[in-house]
């Protein structure tokens, strides 16, 4: 007969296993998320844009947000001849 305290028979005994791929993958989120807050607060200072800065300082959406804005406000990955010129 099975002891419930020793293994879950749910998971088996890839207990641990299942562990490091939480943690890997919390790792791989936050790496990912660094590097699109970064370029959205660089470009956001580069265009004087305060109230964007602030958001993407303030609030974490996992890349989310800092990739709409690169992409449709900032134009960051237009060729370019397809920049908008900043009035």
């Amino acid at each position: 007969m099975m002891n419930w305290g020793e293994t879950s028979w749910f998971l088996g005994n890839n207990q641990m296993m299942t562990g490091r791929w939480w943690g890997s993958g919390f790792v791989f989120l936050m790496v990912w998320s660094l590097i699109w807050t970064g370029l959205a607060l660089w470009y956001a200072a580069r265009r004087e844009e305060k109230g964007w800065f602030i958001v993407f300082l303030l609030v974490h959406t996992a890349g989310i947000l800092e990739i709409i804005y690169l992409v449709f406000v900032a134009n960051a990955f237009a060729t370019p001849s397809r920049k908008r010129k900043r009035s």
